[in-house]
């Protein structure tokens, strides 16, 4: 018999098929390891679930999922306990596990929802806590309240980590108890799809969805799209209506798109590039772009890492901790090109040591370069704010910056290798195909923050702490280079 949980009534909701494969087929729907960043996910929320338990310090946790566990829920409800931590209720072929049930005083219950997030995200996180409070209501218990704790996104740590102020509670009863009949006869819907043994026929709904937006088993369930398809023309997932015209018209390939479809500009170069090998090569808008730049230029990049609960003072929720930087100096024209870089392995706050480097190593003119500006010019400013003594450095630098990025979003530049894209991990293979990634340990920014976490945290031997430091330094190394690969032909084109 299959049990719906909380999780598999979300996941039927966003696809059902994919849903199904989940519980049907999981050596398909599990093809993929978990990415670093799906990983991390899965700590983090297991992290704040944990402290958020200490709100409540008189809480029992219930271990398990078994049978043992179901009994220790009613042995405890029925022993009158005010705190439970993941009770667990299982009725009519539906189980879930309340991150946190009080007793209140009118002989009834308050659901607590933990999450590991700065906001409260109403698609989600009320229909997950309507299937809780219908079930609860199924065994027979009165649900007085409903609540969700999710980080204060205002909370800035000073000192030790005063956890009710971290955390920010928000009654959402009355938003919750609008949805429950809705999802009450949902839930048996949902039950008797996931209960089926054969494969539901057809494609997933998120055929309807842009690629980003895509499932874990899209390509099963949707073998006829192309490896690039219609799904990957850029913000095309922001216009269903577009989607659902083309898939009800059968077109998926991008060179099947209809004469005069309707589409952005950045939409339809994406187009044209790909269908006719057209380049948009804006020359003398690019060399008017790259006269901006004074020497000595500064190829900059940062590694950072987002904590969830604040490790130092001056931070908030998931506010980046920048712990790395590679540089790439171009003093001149015809000067040999040098490389600088910083990476902090060390238990306390690396800000602080790396504003000192960074500042010795820019000085105070020339342009510094790098891939998205947001990004950096805000690690910059918040470096400021924390230390003062720096403010007027980070500012400056601020005003030097130049974003390498602007040429191709502006659409100076469009190559139908770039697929829409600006990315720099899609413009760089496009422009200098000897340059990649592939042969890196790290390969990408989420790895890369989590490689640095695993080092300064976790108990691993100092030749595993080398071997992961070495690897941030080349992955965060080839991030510059990259920039100034970039330049250097775009140089050289005009």
């Amino acid at each position: 018999m299959t049990l719906l949980t909380k999780s598999d009534y979300i996941l039927y909701r966003e696809c059902h098929k994919n849903a199904w494969m989940k519980i049907h087929k999981p050596e398909i729907y599990y093809k993929s390891e978990l990415s670093e960043f799906e990983k991390s996910i899965i700590e983090t929320g297991n992290e704040v679930e944990f402290l958020a338990r200490k709100l409540f310090p008189s809480g029992i946790l219930i271990e398990g999922r078994d049978e043992q566990a179901q009994k220790d829920t009613q042995d405890f409800l029925a022993a009158k306990k005010s705190i439970l931590f993941q009770p667990i209720f299982v009725k009519d072929g539906f189980l879930a596990a309340a991150d946190i049930l009080e007793r209140d005083e009118n002989s009834g219950y308050i659901i607590y929802e933990v999450k590991a997030t700065n906001a409260i995200k109403e698609k989600v996180h009320f229909y997950d806590l309507a299937f809780q409070a219908n079930l609860l209501k199924k065994t027979g218990l009165k649900i007085n309240g409903i609540k969700i704790i999710h980080l204060n996104p205002e909370f800035i740590r000073s000192g030790d980590m005063d956890i009710k102020k971290l955390f920010q509670i928000d009654d959402v009863t009355g938003k919750v108890t609008e949805l429950l009949d809705d999802v009450y006869a949902e839930m048996d819907v949902a039950l008797d799809y996931l209960s089926k043994d054969s494969e539901p026929r057809g494609a997933c709904c998120c055929i309807f969805k842009g690629r980003s937006n895509h499932c874990a088993t899209f390509q099963h369930s949707n073998s006829d799209v192309p490896e690039y398809s219609i799904h990957d023309i850029a913000r095309i997932g922001s216009s269903k209506k577009k989607l659902e015209e083309l898939i009800d018209s059968n077109i998926l390939h991008i060179k099947d798109l209809p004469e005069g479809f309707e589409l952005t500009d950045i939409q339809r170069n994406q187009v044209e590039s790909h269908v006719y090998g057209k380049m948009i090569l804006e020359m003398e808008l690019i060399a008017e772009e790259l006269k901006k730049l004074v020497f000595p230029l500064y190829f900059l990049d940062y590694e950072t890492f987002p904590s969830a609960i604040p490790r130092f003072d001056g931070y908030s929720p998931y506010q980046q901790i920048p712990f790395q930087y590679s540089l790439h100096i171009l003093k001149s024209p015809d000067s040999e090109l040098e490389h600088l870089d910083f990476l902090y392995t060390g238990s306390d706050d690396p800000s602080r040591l790396l504003a000192e480097s960074l500042q010795k190593d820019i000085g105070s003119s020339g342009s510094v370069i790098v891939w998205n500006k947001k990004f950096e010019c805000k690690i910059n400013k918040e470096i400021g704010e924390r230390f003062p003594e720096f403010k007027n450095f980070m500012d400056s630098a601020n005003h030097r910056v130049y974003d390498l990025m602007d040429i191709f979003t502006k659409q100076y530049y469009v190559h139908k290798h770039f697929r829409g894209s600006t990315s720099i991990k899609c413009v760089l293979p496009a422009l200098v195909p000897n340059l990649t990634y592939k042969d890196l340990h790290i390969q990408e920014g989420g790895t890369a923050s989590q490689s640095w976490n695993k080092i300064t945290t976790a108990s691993i031997s100092q030749d595993k702490k080398n071997k992961i430091s070495k690897d941030l330094l080349d992955y965060c190394e080839l991030d510059t280079y990259a920039m100034y690969a970039i330049w250097k032909h775009l140089k050289e084109l005009i």
